[in-house]
């Protein structure tokens, strides 16, 4: 048997894995191909004006992805795992797969560069230069190389760095040693940029956008903490000095005038061979290395993002897989066919275009969620490095107002996808192993919330039923949940409580087992409710004991409901609770609903008045909420009582009537005669026998009759279909349909 150790994934440090490919991606082919025709049609004050602008973007989004960086270890997958593990794997997938996209892109964008610089030298007599196919091969070429190994892609970027840095050094040369002219300092968009500042801006972007190319490197890095915030902002500021640098030198060299930088011809040499040291002997090395350069960080960024995406069960799981050496190969190649396919786009600008809108969306991303970590203050977030919120802020504002000038149109449909891959994943319930700061942002929302309401007392215009639902009763638990939601109809919160009787410290009842059973028989329901579970001691006392701590601040349950029981004596245990529960000025609903279904087609709903307890409001209020259910829209809201004799009858219909008005609520008025041998019970059941549900008043027994009242209130509730009893204790009694 071998005893082979198979050999472990090589990891990096900052410079070879952070600011390497970062500064080499940020000195790529905008750099060599455009800096020129930037030139050309903006004049130079627009033209350090469109530098300050996109490295200020960045320039803030690297700080807020190094404040984010430093409070965790940033695994694959660079800025989708920042965020997915900040706002959430929803919002984390539905940015992932657009930043996929963007490294893919990326890919094919230097791939037409690296075409486009050799184009001058294919001989004319085969005809005009195949810059596609050549862009085609370029990427296959890449492919190859981050597939085998990402250590050999890296080491190739030092002698490339040295190109580059030798090729900046000719220009500078060149242009101290080939004369000077004032720079040009108006803009001429007419000599090939008619669409103006923003089109120019958009096409240059891409140019800053290589800051991240090390951030994508994150899970093969030694130490993210540490290298993630130093290589990107020593490559975001290196970059910036050094396009600075030679956007000047090439505005005041009169080796070649704006005209001439203006003009795009992929047959011609680029502007740079005609003003640095020795042309293009010193040029093209740096100009082939740093776009080769760029476009390994492009397919090595691309498909751990990707692998990402496959661990967190975005992807397909068949693209998470790694060689021996730990690249994910599979996904390589899924990038590089990709790219192949966006060469179809056309050419270096349409394919820059879209890059920038889709990394803008990416930067709003970073930046939103280091505005949200500081705002809400997790106590898990103590980041290092520390970037004021309104930074943050500004950058993500920044971003989005810039994608939206560059390419309205472009802006629209990449949040358009964004916000569709968002939707389809949450769709798909995704649940994640880790905490997002979502949590954190509700509750303080919430805190302020509850702050705000504690100073706003509750007054009857601002009620709205917080009901606390028992039940020890699994089978009768979801229908009478049900029943509360109906009358919350997502204006209040229903919170349903499993009582055991036992004691605590000997049971083996798991009560965190009985909630998440509730709360998955809620979810597959579609029932808005919290649920609670507890063991206690007494069933009254523990009733009490938990009526008394349930809620905080200005959001305690305003409403007790329990299901109807059974039994002279049970009964007068609920009488016994609802006496208390009153004492405590929150009101009492005794739900009897049979255990046979209810009919899903619902006419009638029945309200006994009798306006002697208060209760009516309550009930008429109750009524119309359950009438603004889909189940129970097309349902009769009839409000009736009973009187002995007819000079009665009038008068209480009139004042029915105004009640109806007042309340402004949908409702008929029905007042019954009674005659003098008929029992008042038997005719309300007679009356209402074709009422799906009917809303009673309770009122509270004289202590020594509590035995004989409740055996004539179970005859009375359970001679109707469904019967709901209504006790109002609160301050705001007789007030609620005012």
């Amino acid at each position: 048997m071998s005893n082979t150790i198979a050999p472990q994934p090589i990891k990096f440090g900052t410079f070879l894995g952070v600011f390497t490919p970062s500064v080499l991606t940020i000195l790529g082919v905008m750099m060599y191909l455009r800096f020129g025709w930037v030139l050309g049609n903006l004049g130079l004050p627009l033209t350090l004006l469109t530098v300050f602008l996109a490295s200020t973007i960045t320039f803030i989004t690297g700080l807020s992805a190094s404040a984010i960086s430093t409070n965790m270890k940033v695994g694959i997958g660079g800025e989708y795992y920042m965020i997915s593990r900040s706002l959430g794997i929803q919002l984390g997938g539905a940015i992932g797969i657009p930043l996929f996209l963007c490294r893919t892109f990326s890919l094919t964008l230097y791939a037409f560069g690296l075409a486009e610089s050799i184009a001058p030298f294919w001989p004319v007599e085969w005809g005009a230069p195949p810059v596609q196919l050549m862009a085609a091969l370029i990427i296959l070429f890449a492919t190859a190389v981050a597939g085998k190994s990402a250590s050999l892609s890296l080491k190739m970027q030092l002698p490339i760095m040295a190109a580059v840095g030798l090729s900046v050094i000719a220009l500078i040369i060149g242009v101290l040693s080939g004369g000077f002219q004032a720079p040009e300092m108006e803009p001429n968009y007419q000599r090939s940029a008619p669409e103006g500042f923003w089109f120019v801006f958009a096409v240059f972007f891409p140019a800053v956008t290589g800051f991240s190319a090390g951030i994508g490197m994150s899970g093969d890095l030694k130490d993210s903490k540490k290298s993630i915030p130093r290589g990107t902002i020593l490559a975001i500021v290196t970059g910036a000095l050094i396009y600075i640098v030679i956007l000047i030198s090439l505005s005041v060299t009169a080796k070649v005038d704006g005209e001439t930088m203006a003009r795009i011809d992929t047959s011609a040499l680029p502007i740079w061979s005609k003003v640095a040291f020795l042309g293009m002997v010193l040029v093209y090395p740096g100009l082939w290395g740093a776009i080769l350069s760029s476009a390994f960080g492009s397919i090595l960024g691309g498909p751990r993002v990707l692998q990402a995406l496959s661990l967190d069960k975005i992807a397909p799981k068949i693209l998470g897989r790694t060689s021996k050496t730990g690249q994910p190969t599979i996904a390589t190649w899924v990038t590089g066919g990709i790219a192949l396919l966006a060469v179809t786009l056309g050419d270096l600008n349409a394919v820059g275009r879209w890059v920038t809108v889709f990394f803008l969306t990416l930067y709003i991303a970073i930046n939103l969620a280091a505005v949200i970590e500081k705002l809400v203050g997790d106590l898990s977030y103590r980041p290092t490095i520390k970037v004021h919120w309104l930074i943050s802020l500004l950058g993500c504002v920044g971003a989005g107002v810039v994608m939206f000038l560059i390419n309205p149109i472009a802006c629209v449909i990449a949040i358009s996808v964004e916000i569709a891959l968002y939707w389809y994943l949450k769709r798909k319930a995704l649940r994640s192993s880790w905490g997002d700061v979502r949590a954190g942002l509700w509750s303080s929302i919430a805190r302020i919330a509850l702050i705000k309401l504690k100073e706003k007392q509750s007054m009857a215009r601002n009620w709205r039923p917080n009901i606390l639902l028992f039940s020890s009763n699994p089978s009768r638990l979801m229908k009478l949940t049900r029943v509360a939601n109906w009358f919350s109809q997502n204006k209040g919160i229903v919170t349903v409580c499993r009582t055991l009787v036992g004691d605590i410290s000997n049971t083996d009842v798991d009560t965190r087992e009985i909630q998440q059973k509730m709360e998955d028989d809620f979810a597959n329901q579609n029932i808005t409710a919290f649920p609670e579970a507890y063991v206690v001691p007494n069933f009254e006392e523990g009733i009490i004991g938990i009526i008394q701590a349930n809620g905080l601040a200005g959001m305690q349950s305003n409403t007790v409901m329990f299901g109807w029981t059974n039994g002279s004596d049970r009964i007068q245990r609920l009488l016994r609770i609802v006496r208390i529960v009153s004492s405590m000025n929150r009101n009492s609903i005794l739900a009897y609903v049979p255990e046979t279904e209810m009919s899903s087609t619902h006419n009638i709903i029945d309200v006994w008045w009798r306006g002697m307890q208060k209760n009516g409001d309550m009930m008429l209020l109750l009524a119309h909420l359950l009438n603004l259910n889909t189940d129970w829209r097309h349902a009769r809201v009839r409000l009736r009582t009973i009187v002995s004799s007819e000079p009665e009858q009038e008068p209480m219909k009139e004042k029915l009537r105004s009640l109806i008005d007042d309340s402004r609520i949908s409702a008929t008025c029905d007042v019954i005669l009674k005659k003098t041998e008929e029992d008042a019970v038997d005719l309300m059941h007679k009356s209402s026998k074709d009422a799906d549900l009917v809303f009673l008043g309770l009122a509270l027994p004289e202590k020594n009759n509590v035995e004989g009242f409740a055996e004539n209130l179970d005859k009375l509730v359970v001679g109707f279909k469904s019967t709901i009893l209504v006790r109002n204790a609160e301050s705001t009694q007789g007030e609620l349909i005012e």
